[in-house]
């Protein structure tokens, strides 16, 4: 089993910043994709991006946070970080940590069996 503990989350103004943080646990992730999902009230739940194995693993960002958002991890601490810049209120969401280690058909070409609780992001315009 694989735990997952978002932070990091907040009220920010628009054009702002924030960095969430994910810490697993239960066992070490470098086998594993690791990413965000979004879901705003009323809107579909959204892949936001992705980041596959610790051993050169490629990226994924979905349209609307490329070139704003940027995905990393650290495998030492078995926690992977979404800096968020330039907000805006459409980024308002519970933003969702997810991994998995099995082929799929979402984001990154994985299924993502484990999920955190989600950490709120509000942006004011």
């Amino acid at each position: 089993q694989v735990q997952l503990a978002e932070s990091g989350g907040g009220l920010v103004h628009t054009g702002g910043s924030l960095r969430l943080s994910c810490a697993a646990s239960g066992r070490s992730l470098d086998y594993y994709a690791i990413g965000w999902f979004r879901q705003a009230p009323g809107k579909e739940r959204e892949g936001v991006s992705c980041i596959t194995n610790s051993f050169g693993g490629t990226t994924y960002y979905a349209d609307s946070v490329k070139g704003r958002f940027t995905i990393s991890r650290d495998n030492a601490k078995n926690t992977v970080y979404l800096q968020m810049s330039s907000l805006k209120p459409e980024d308002t969401a519970v933003y969702y940590c997810v991994t998995g280690a099995s082929w799929g058909h979402s984001i990154c070409g994985y299924q993502y069996d484990y999920w955190g609780q989600g950490t709120q992001v509000t942006v004011s315009a």
